[in-house]
């Protein structure tokens, strides 16, 4: 019998190696708990009817005397990132039968690797949501309480991981897509530096502002995964090669004593549940304890991180949507001539929540506008922006809430737009700078007789993952 809960990439290629588990054994397992879990919490799109000849040629592969970093581990895949052959969906009607004819980078990488795919998750359409409650496919539901959310846009690639029906995810964050819905799971969800993941293959939301994260057990695990998908690609511009890391670090070692910055203000921001609260300072605690320097610091400019968000992320999502108009790829909706085509397919196949965040962007960029919202949103990105210089100069990593709150009940949020986009005050500044962010379980609170999971945040310098790692695995 496999332990799943307890199951991580390291110990499973341990016991494959040694003989004492088969990847089809491990398809198996997972297959089994897809099977009797999905229907309710609806993780999948789809499950890979190949999943067990994958594992088989795993286990030939390893006989054979292949030693491939990620030989036969099972993975789930967002279902905005494209396999070569099979359907990549975005969750969204108007790319209901789209198969992609490429693999994405970071796909490309976990094949060499050996990894396998048991399917493709289910997720806010078009990654627009932080609840993956605008699914055209339905809301996926929490693990720990089927009543609430998975948090989103990578609630089902977290859902999956979370409820053992995959070994590690691949989610994409655009605002803290792969790390709120980790904090309302109980998993780890990993945000790289923009550009050390490559984001070809992944499609646009924010392209200043996406990236591929993992999802996995333990930030071991995560580092494993980013060790294997991380790189430069001649196919996105802004990625960044390993030599140029290097470079841009050289000689920065791994501090001895990690100092870590929390922000005493941010503790008195209305909004912010209780016990989300009473976790950040048990964590701090934990910290202390385990030999770690908690300085407070001063981001006189991080409140309006948000409020810039929402300006530069639905702006780029208007000039990246323009492509769905149902003429070069994807499904359409005949009009009375070219406009009505354009008409009745995107307002039929797309939901309310991207044709919305299409709107705005579309107004913060329309002449007479641009000036008074977009560019001034950028000034201010650039004011946020030199605040994580200055701090990281005092401190290693600035520690913050993941979510201001545990997952809320399904519904609760979705008639109220601006409720929904508060969950992501915490996450949002990571993107806007580009630095790397990771969510680690903190613990638990009961709501309703039941136990939710928490999850606290690290933010580190640009490239700077190895720090985030480490701290980490000290926290765990």
């Amino acid at each position: 019998m496999i332990d799943l809960k307890t199951l991580t990439i390291k110990k499973a290629l341990k016991q494959m190696e040694e003989g004492t588990l088969t990847s089809v054994d491990l398809a198996k397992a997972y297959l089994a708990e897809v099977e009797k879990k999905n229907p309710e919490i609806n993780a999948y799109r789809e499950v890979y009817s190949d999943v067990l000849e994958q594992a088989a040629e795993a286990d030939k592969k390893r006989k054979e005397g292949y030693i491939e970093e990620l030989l036969g581990i099972p993975f789930s895949i967002k279902d905005n990132i494209t396999i070569k052959g099979r359907i990549a969906g975005a969750a969204s009607k108007i790319l209901e039968n789209y198969v992609a004819p490429y693999d994405a980078t970071a796909i490309l990488k976990l094949k060499a690797a050996g990894a396998i795919f048991i399917g493709r998750t289910n997720m806010d359409e078009f990654a627009m949501g932080g609840s993956t409650e605008n699914s055209a496919y339905g809301p996926t539901k929490n693990p720990h309480d089927t009543s609430r959310v998975a948090g989103g846009s990578s609630g089902g690639s977290i859902a999956s991981v979370a409820m053992d029906g995959a070994l590690a995810s691949l989610g994409s964050d655009t605002g803290g897509s792969v790390r709120q819905p980790a904090s309302f799971c109980g998993v780890v969800g990993f945000k790289p530096t923009y550009g050390r993941v490559s984001r070809h293959g992944l499609m646009a939301m924010g392209s200043s502002l996406d990236v591929i994260g993992v999802v996995s057990k333990t930030v071991e695990d995560a580092e494993i995964v980013f060790n294997v998908i991380k790189g430069g690609d001649s196919r996105d511009a802004m990625s960044l090669s390993d030599s140029e890391v290097s470079a841009a670090l050289a000689a920065r070692e791994l501090p001895q004593t990690l100092r870590v910055g929390i922000m005493p203000e941010m503790l008195t921001m209305g909004g912010i549940n209780p016990a989300v609260l009473e976790n950040f300072k048990a964590s701090i605690e934990v910290l202390k304890n385990a030999g770690v320097e908690i300085k407070e610091i001063s981001m006189p400019h991080i409140s309006y991180s948000l409020a810039v968000y929402y300006v530069v992320m639905p702006a780029e999502v208007s000039s990246n949507m323009a492509r769905f108009d149902g003429i070069k790829y994807g499904e359409k909706k005949e009009g009375d001539n070219l406009l009505g085509n354009y008409l009745n397919t995107r307002g039929e196949l797309l939901g309310r929540e991207v044709r919305r965040r299409i709107m705005l962007g579309t107004y913060v960029l329309s002449a007479g506008y641009a000036d008074q919202y977009y560019n001034k949103a950028n000034i201010v990105r650039g004011l946020i922006r030199e605040d994580f210089e200055k701090a990281f100069k005092e401190v290693d990593v600035v520690l913050t809430p993941t979510a201001p709150t545990p997952a809320f009940k399904i519904g609760e949020k979705t008639d109220d737009p601006i409720q929904m986009y508060l969950e992501d005050i915490f996450t949002v500044t990571a993107n806007l700078v580009g630095v790397p962010a990771i969510s680690i379980p903190s613990g638990k609170t009961v709501v309703d007789g039941k136990e939710l999971p928490l999850g606290i945040q690290f933010m580190a310098p640009h490239m700077r993952e190895d720090i985030l790692f480490a701290i980490g695995k000290k926290f765990e």
